[in-house]
């Protein structure tokens, strides 16, 4: 399990690098003096290829996740340590390469499929925490011997959890195409997000220790 995860980390990391010197070129075409919002509207062929990359991305992320997997479960968890490592060190490479983002309030457009999400760089940080801890739990539980299973009540309230934070990153995903300033970020919505699927996985560990 630990070599495993070991490997899956490097992967991440280096996929991370990856990700971000692409950023880097795009920013030197597009943002030579600094990524900032209002956004420049990149043209259509372009835009296609970015989503196609950032596709690609997951696919690759779910691969690895997939082969490194024993079972469907183990997979999903897999894959959240991955991307929770990958985006995490997105940022930091980032941070190495540009001196960017200056502080993790600062405004980034985090993924562009179905619609661009835009949020605060804090938030995505926080969810990938969050994803890494949950799974190495999780991750732990199983390798102990404890059956690790949900109840339909705590996928929902995970799921319900989910949809909240991803839709306080796309309400506003118009900004990306009008060239404006984004609107103050629904942290209340993405806290409710948070804490609803936080409070579906610790009702559910509880049950299955009960058990």
């Amino acid at each position: 399990m630990k070599r495993r995860l070991f490997w899956l980390a490097i992967f991440a990391v280096a996929m991370a690098w990856a990700e971000s010197a692409v950023v880097v070129y795009l920013r030197e075409l597009y943002y030579p003096g600094g990524f900032s919002f209002p956004i420049v509207i990149i043209p259509d062929r372009l835009a296609a290829i970015e989503i196609g990359r950032e596709a690609a991305t997951i696919v690759m992320l779910a691969s690895v996740s997939i082969l490194a997997g024993a079972s469907g479960f183990q997979r999903f968890l897999f894959f959240c340590v991955t991307f929770g490592i990958w985006d995490i060190f997105y940022y930091l490479w980032l941070r190495f390469l540009l001196g960017w983002p200056p502080s993790l309030l600062t405004w980034d457009i985090l993924f562009l499929i179905p619609v661009p999400w835009i949020a605060p760089v804090l938030a995505p940080i926080i969810i990938s925490v969050l994803l890494i801890i949950s799974a190495l739990w999780l991750l732990r539980l199983q390798e102990r011997g404890t059956p690790v299973r949900f109840s339909a009540t705590h996928w929902a309230l995970a799921i319900t959890g989910g949809i909240a934070v991803l839709i306080s990153f796309m309400l506003d995903y118009r900004t990306a195409f009008e060239g404006a300033e984004p609107a103050p970020f629904r942290w209340g919505l993405f806290g409710a997000g948070v804490a609803t699927a936080a409070n579906a996985l610790l009702m559910g560990i509880r049950t299955m220790r009960k058990e």
